[in-house]
């Protein structure tokens, strides 16, 4: 759907930045009238995620990200821009204008009534006739009828045809059935035919309430034990979690982690009501910092297994980035959370989530594992391991108070062991600096390049000029009255689109630039590059004679790039003649 620039201007001075990034955001460092705070797109723990109330734009130093009100719910709602217009609209209370076509967002509204009506299907089946496999599996792993309807549990038949017989009777076509990821395509080219066959169906539900995916489980003989849908336009993995839509509304304080939709079924059960699980993959940087909009505190209750203890290590580090409290369960004589409240009840479960270990603590546990330590060989890897753990730690405190456990564990003194970790800080910073000067000098040779290399630039000395014309443009429209330049004479394809859409605001005397209003004209990429352009320094003091030595760097390389294209044809004319003989 195409919007007008004055409705999308109207749509973001509806929707404050800050208050909309502060639902996802803490904003609590001022900078000027800027705010910070820890970037939502990529993993930091010094803020760089810069938010600029009088302009109502954002901008990451970190990863670049940047844009308005809109380009924000993009990418942190994993939207389309229609739907994330959509989105604000009613955030505001706004009506949307009723013009031209849907386009991507009718497809993806109906890919999402696909997989609602899919989901009634399955429940339909799991508590009607053909559902006895999959109640009798129910029974067996004691779920309520209370869950199967909270969770919206169901059942696909053993048949290659049931789901998409009944979707195709609602008037859905089978190209949507495989687009929605639950058909097919025939071996033969022809028809197609269901994807998940004999297993008990798990409708993935997104926080908005929409059923996105789904996740189903074997309920008898065969491979792979879970089967979750392909990556959709609806749908994608590791941006989601199972269980989150109710784990959200949770006044526990926490969210506990675990590895399958069985286990969150059987904790919501017994009063756990904030449990979620990762879709058939390991805990991702998108999936932490999801749960980190919902929560300060994480209790990792991973299967305790080989696979599940890696599982949770590696959680840990992804969590820990994001300065999330981080507690492990370790649960003995179960391999997972739903076993152990099956054989030992409700309140040994919620005596285990109170007694949990905290990050650190879990991982020198598991760093000393079966060494020996009255073995010296043994007792110095685990000390040296332990001192690497116990470095990263960023308080004076922490770092004494779990050095001491160590050394009583190991007996030996104290201070041997906050030498051994003072000495292991010591060569991380030193890393780190050598790591941060490298980047600052790739950064600096690429800084005015944009990161997305579709848009990097041929011509770097003439993009530059480019882009202080646009600066000067938008800081003192005025200057360019007069000038004789144009989108043409511009190298880069994309920032003479932008001098041309400002030149034409500037002969409508519309001297006010947007970024909520360009962004139905340019790609997500390209907007976080032109926030990146405004977020440079250009002085005014001394304004026209910028603009008039830009607008000579311009027309020199634009020269010598007419040279160059001339000299080239002349060798191709040239060519071609000695190869015919002339």
């Amino acid at each position: 759907m195409e919007f007008s620039e004055s409705f999308l201007q109207e749509l973001a001075d509806r929707n404050d930045i800050v208050d909309v990034v502060s639902g996802y955001v803490r904003l609590t460092k001022r900078s000027g009238a800027n705010l910070f705070g820890l970037c939502p797109f990529h993993s930091e723990k010094t803020p760089s995620f810069s938010v600029l109330p009088d302009k109502q734009i954002y901008h990451c130093f970190g990863c670049g990200k940047g844009g308005s009100v809109i380009s924000f719910i993009m990418e942190i709602e994993n939207l389309p821009f229609p739907d994330a217009v959509a989105f604000l609209a009613r955030r505001a209370g706004m009506a949307l204008p009723e013009e031209g076509d849907p386009g991507q967002r009718r497809q993806r509204d109906r890919l999402l009534d696909l997989n609602r009506e899919a989901a009634r299907f399955f429940y339909a089946t799991l508590t009607g006739p053909g559902g006895g496999s999959g109640r009798d599996y129910v029974l067996r792993r004691r779920l309520s009828g209370n869950m199967v309807r909270s969770f919206g549990l169901g059942f696909a038949p053993d048949s290659f045809f049931a789901l998409t017989r009944a979707m195709e009777e609602k008037g859905y076509r089978p190209d949507e059935l495989v687009r929605a990821g639950l058909a097919n395509a025939n071996s033969s080219g022809k028809g197609v035919h269901d994807v998940f066959r004999s297993r008990l169906m798990f409708p993935v539900i997104d926080v908005r309430g929409n059923v996105i995916g789904f996740s189903g489980r074997i309920v008898g003989e065969g491979e792979p034990k879970y089967l979750n849908s392909r990556e959709t336009p609806v749908f994608n993995k590791s941006r989601n979690l199972f269980g989150l839509n109710l784990a959200k509304k949770s006044k526990n304080g926490y969210i506990l982690l675990t590895e399958g939709n069985i286990d969150v079924v059987s904790l919501h059960q017994a009063g756990f009501d904030s449990a979620v699980a990762s879709l058939g993959t390991s805990l991702t940087p998108e999936q932490a910092r999801l749960i980190s909009r919902y929560t300060g505190e994480v209790v990792i209750a991973y299967d305790n297994d080989t696979a599940g203890q890696k599982a949770a290590q590696r959680a840990i580090g992804i969590l820990d980035k994001l300065n999330l409290k981080v507690r492990v369960l370790q649960m003995q004589g179960a391999k997972d959370p739903d076993e152990f409240i099956q054989a030992r009840g409700t309140a040994a479960f919620r005596a285990l989530i109170e007694g949990s270990e905290n990050h650190v603590e879990y991982r020198l546990r598991a760093a000393l594992g079966e060494r020996d330590l009255s073995s010296d060989e043994q007792k110095v890897a685990w000390l040296k391991e332990a001192a690497e753990i116990i470095a990263v730690q960023s308080s004076p405190v922490e770092r004494e108070i779990y050095a001491m456990r160590v050394a009583e564990r190991a007996g030996v003194d104290k201070a041997v062991v906050l030498e051994e970790v003072n000495r292991t800080r010591s060569r991380s910073r030193f890393h780190q600096q050598k790591r941060e000067e490298r980047d600052i000098t790739r950064q600096l040779r690429q800084s005015a390049q944009p990161r997305e290399r579709s848009l990097r630039y041929e011509n770097y000395r003439s993009a530059l000029a480019e882009e202080g014309v646009i600066r000067l443009m938008v800081l003192d429209p005025p200057l360019l009255e007069g000038v004789a330049l144009e989108p043409e004479d511009f190298s880069s394809p994309m920032l003479g689109r932008l001098y041309g859409i400002l030149k034409e605001k500037a002969a409508r005397r519309d001297m006010t630039l947007s970024i909520a209003a360009l962004s139905g004209t340019f790609s997500p990429e390209e907007i976080d590059h032109i926030t990146a352009i405004l977020q440079k320094p250009e002085a005014l003091a001394n304004g026209r004679r910028a603009l008039r030595d830009y607008i000579n760097i311009i027309q020199q390389e634009k020269h010598s790039r007419a040279e160059a294209e001339a000299l080239a044809a002349l060798t191709r004319r040239s060519g071609n003649k000695e190869g015919n003989g002339g």
